[in-house]
């Protein structure tokens, strides 16, 4: 196995050491502002632990570290060059001088100078006058402090609940969720710490440390009140602390020089304590740790590509790209906590939709032992958890950015050759999982409409129509991922004589046709992808992606980016696009400045074609594809030498963990591989000689004759000593078995290229073909406002429904409530109770009436009752006579004259039946409605 665990415990006599020191063209700060987020700390190749600062400046760090601002704290895992929302910073250390009475307070520094980088070590310069110096293995970290003479006292503090923090209120800040230190007799510290999210949502996971210092320390454990807090509940001496807010312990010494070795495992602090002690054991040094550091990067990495370039700008690309592309995966074999395999385990993906397009398969040449390894451990994972990953970390899947991508991985892998111990079976199943059984929604708050944790959220369109509505987020750049995906299946498929499968496969992946409106116009040229409903198209801006983000129809390209972006269907698009000659045309608009477009910024000098993206990576290259293979040296030549530099800013965008790097190197290597097929597209290389190691003693070297700045196009080719005149190459005429390839160039285009056109695998036209044979007739739906304006239109149909019945409801609601507080006011007189067997006579009322009125009352009445009698006259009505019992029905015969007090005559009124409760009696009483200015019978309370 590709394991790295071991090396560094063996390190003196067990690795070969290169005869050049490549490693001092790596600049590990490359990339680390302007948005690139690469990490410029301590790491091996895909190693466990990456050892580097953490900064504070009030925004997001995604690698920890950053140019301004203060440091937090100096932790044992980072990612490199990623975005979305930050991941660990966990297991920290922060040096701190003098008495410290509360440890949650004042526990930054600022930075006096640049830190100093290289690779296999890190300096930093703090404000208070520390120095810190970083080196690591691959599962263990040495720091080694120099604190000031007579400034203090030198304390290190150990924070269990440091994390690194998000700021963008996604829902993906990371969180502490508690954990355990202990310091054990003999000095040294061991514990864990649970932590859950991050960009990829992760649900709880724990790492375990193991923590020496080579000199004696007397310690306190601090517990907070807290998260967020600075007030602590306990800081004392005791030697075991454990809480789920902040948590920690300080080491004080009496030294200025301090050094600790730290080992972290997701098994057990007892593994932990291993890796730490196997790998930097007592008494290593910081020079030890870097040279041996320098040397596995050499030999395991650098040396896989050799030049006789003196150029040292291009080197410092070269080496530095090479470096960068090889931090993540991390390879955890044997750090796996969820289950027990015999297979490999990688994780730390970030992400499969960023490193599909060319990362995975530059590695394939470079590392084609970890390559086979990180294909198991998909399909192992698989195996285990249901779904392979397309991006994954704290060992869970998440962040689905678009399609299945790792189908395109495995495809890539299987098209070229790849076997060794790989199950194909399984792999297979995996795939065919990913393209027919949809995943549970895991409600991402970035796009709630179906799952981005694994597989393809929106199959259930892809499945029913062909196409995906509005109704998911990334319509259209999920319909033209899925196509490729079923691409992938297609050639497994058939490459294991599944022949139903691969018939249904490659039907499938050319459905991205029915999301291309051949109506749809941008600046002179017809024919994009577009959103699409059950009514049809929907009304979209080329130049516009809204907020290319989760939940609109495009993610992070525009319209036109991923118009170009079915390359395993490449004769239809050309013949779609208008042919040959208008293909051209639309590829040279890619690059031309000054267009303005919706929905990102101005950089680049406002081209459509973003490099600092993946979706356009692959754009410069498809002149091939029409005969103009000078035109793809170059635009692609032009963007490597205009957003690529050897500096902090030096990248156009993220590094996406290597992905913006190894694109960088297959130009600088006059090569781009076409995914899931075995064809390369041949460009110009940079340098006069390069040599590639590709594993098993064989080599591909390359030479050019008469090339320079501006003399860089390709003249003639001979592959294998035989010429070539064709702008593709294939797997095995190079790298299956080795080979040569040997270039002239020169400083105006030349016709080179007259044999066939690059391979279109899925293509049933030729580019010739008649495109209105290829598209089934669509009508335009409702002019909308927007890309999703027809389920946007339908919601909001749906939500005035749903207004209108509240607004019923509550119409409703308010008028019972004013005719309840209408008859409260205006029913019928209040009585009170007397203690007489008959009562009072009421004026203007019969004797017959009054007699039967009280006949038989008895004194036990006490409470209300509100009755509005019908016909009452509003404006003639008392308050009401009220009691917490119902009333019986009214006749004629309870009908009673009134004389009203204007001594008008006498008219009928209606009696009530008044139920008395008292206690636990209850009787009746018949009493006449009184109109305003009438006697009201009095009643007394009476037991």
């Amino acid at each position: 196995m590709y394991l790295y665990t071991a090396l560094l415990g063996l390190i003196s006599g067990a690795v070969a050491q290169s005869t050049v020191d490549y490693s001092q063209y790596v600049l590990t700060s490359n990339g680390e502002a302007s948005g690139g987020n690469t990490f410029p700390g301590v790491s091996l190749p895909f190693g466990m632990v990456k050892l580097g600062p953490d900064m504070f400046t009030g925004s997001d760090s995604y690698s920890g570290a950053a140019l301004n601002g203060n440091f937090t704290g100096f932790s044992m895992m980072h990612e490199s060059g990623t975005g979305g929302s930050p991941k660990y910073g966990v297991v920290s250390q922060m040096p701190i001088l003098g008495n410290i009475t509360n440890p949650l307070v004042n526990l930054n520094d600022t930075r006096v100078s640049s830190d100093i980088t290289s690779v296999g070590y890190y300096k930093a310069s703090l404000g208070s006058n520390i120095t810190v110096e970083l080196s690591a293995t691959s599962r263990a970290g040495f720091y080694q402090y120099t604190f000031p003479e007579g400034k203090g006292t030198p304390n290190v503090v150990v924070d269990v609940s440091h994390v690194l923090p998000s700021y963008r209120k996604q829902g993906l800040s990371q969180n502490y969720l508690g954990g355990n230190i202990t310091v054990l007799e003999d000095g040294h510290y061991e514990g864990f710490g649970d932590y859950n999210n991050g960009w990829n949502m992760a649900p709880d996971w724990r790492i375990y440390f193991c923590g020496y210092f080579e000199s004696p320390a007397t310690s306190k454990t601090f517990i907070g009140t807290s998260l967020n807090g600075s007030a602590v509940v306990s800081y004392g001496t005791e030697k075991s602390a454990s809480s789920k807010t902040r948590l920690g312990a300080i080491f004080s010494f009496n030294t200025t020089t301090v050094v600790s070795r730290v080992g972290i495992s997701f098994i057990s602090s007892a593994q932990a304590c291993g890796n730490v002690n196997s790998q930097i054991p007592s008494g290593a040094t910081l020079s030890t740790l870097t040279n041996d550091a320098k040397s596995v990067w050499n030999t395991e990495v650098l040396s896989k590509v050799t030049t006789t370039e003196t150029n040292k700008t291009n080197l410092q690309l070269l080496y530095s790209s090479l470096y960068f592309m090889h931090l993540l995966p991390s390879n955890r074999t044997g750090e796996n906590p969820l289950w027990t395999s015999s297979e490999p385990y990688y994780d730390d993906t970030f992400t499969t939709w960023d490193l599909f397009r060319c990362t995975f398969s530059l590695l394939h040449i470079l590392q084609p032992v970890a390559y086979e390894e990180y294909i198991r451990s998909l399909i192992d994972i698989f195996r285990f958890e249901g779904y392979m990953p397309d991006a994954r970390s704290s060992n869970f899947n998440g962040a689905i950015q678009g399609g299945s991508n790792s189908d395109n991985v495995l495809a890539d892998a299987y098209i070229k050759g790849v076997r060794g111990a790989v199950n194909w079976t399984t792999g297979y199943q995996a795939m065919v999982k990913n393209a027919e059984v949809t995943p549970a929604n895991n409600n991402d708050p970035r796009d709630n409409s179906s799952s981005t944790k694994e597989g393809r959220g929106a199959l259930p369109d892809w499945l029913l129509y062909g196409y995906i509505t509005p109704k998911y987020g990334r319509s259209v750049s999920r319909a033209v991922e899925y196509s490729f995906n079923d691409f992938s299946l297609y050639q497994v498929a058939t490459g294991l004589g599944i022949n139903d499968d691969a018939t249904k496969y490659l039907k499938r992946s050319r459905n991205w046709v029915n999301h291309w409106n051949p109506n749809a116009t941008s600046l002179g040229f017809h024919g994009f992808l577009v959103p699409r409903s059950a009514l049809g198209f929907i009304k979209q801006d080329p130049l516009s992606c809204g907020g290319c983000y989760w939940g609109d129809a495009y993610y992070e390209a525009l319209p036109w980016e991923y118009s170009f972006n079915m390359h395993h269907d490449m004769n239809t698009l050309i013949a779609l696009s208008g042919g040959p000659s208008t293909f051209v045309n639309r590829l040279g608009t890619m690059f031309q400045p000054g267009i303005n477009t919706s929905g990102r910024s101005s950089a680049f000098n406002n081209t459509i074609f973003n490099p600092g993206n993946e979706p356009s990576f692959t754009t410069p290259y498809l002149y091939n594809y029409v005969g103009r293979q000078d035109l793809s040296v170059v635009q692609s030549r032009y963007i490597a030498k205009s957003y690529y530099s050897p500096t902090p800013g030096g990248l156009p965008g993220n590094s996406d963990a290597g992905a913006m790097e190894s694109w960088l190197i297959w130009n600088m290597l006059g090569l781009y591989p076409m995914v899931g097929q075995t064809t390369f597209l041949i460009g110009s290389p940079w340098f006069a000689n390069t040599t590639i190691q590709l594993g098993g003693g064989k080599t591909l070297a390359m030479t050019t004759v008469d090339g320079s700045e501006s003399s860089f196009y390709v003249q003639s080719l001979k592959i294998n000593g035989e010429p070539w005149n064709q702008s593709w190459l294939t797997w095995n005429d190079v790298f299956e078995n080795g080979g040569t390839m040997d270039f002239v160039l020169g400083p105006q285009p030349s016709n080179w290229t007259t044999g066939p056109a690059p391979p279109s695998p899925a293509s049933m036209v030729s580019d010739t073909a008649n495109p209105n044979s290829i598209l089934t007739p669509v009508p335009t739906a409702p002019d909308p406002k927007s890309h999703h304006s027809l389920e946007r239109e339908r919601r909001k149909i749906m939500l005035r429904e749903i207004a209108f019945v509240i607004l019923a409801i509550t119409v409703v609601t308010i008028s019972c409530a004013g005719i309840w507080y209408w008859r409260k006011r205006n029913a019928t007189v209040k009585v009170d109770v007397d203690d007489q067997e008959k009562g009072p006579k009421q004026e203007g009322v019969s004797a017959r009436e009054n007699e039967y009125s009280s006949k038989n009352y008895k004194p036990k009445l006490s409470r209300w009752m509100r009755w509005r009698p019908m016909g009452a006259p509003k404006g003639d009505l008392k308050r009401s006579l009220t009691t917490n019992n119902g009333l019986k029905s009214i006749s004629e015969d309870t009908m009673v004259d009134v004389r009203e007090s204007d001594d008008r005559s006498p008219r009928k009124v209606p009696m009530i039946i008044v139920k008395g409760l008292h206690e636990t009696s209850s009787e009746e009483a018949l009493e006449p409605w009184t109109p305003s200015g009438t006697n009201r019978r009095i009643f007394d309370e009476r037991i």
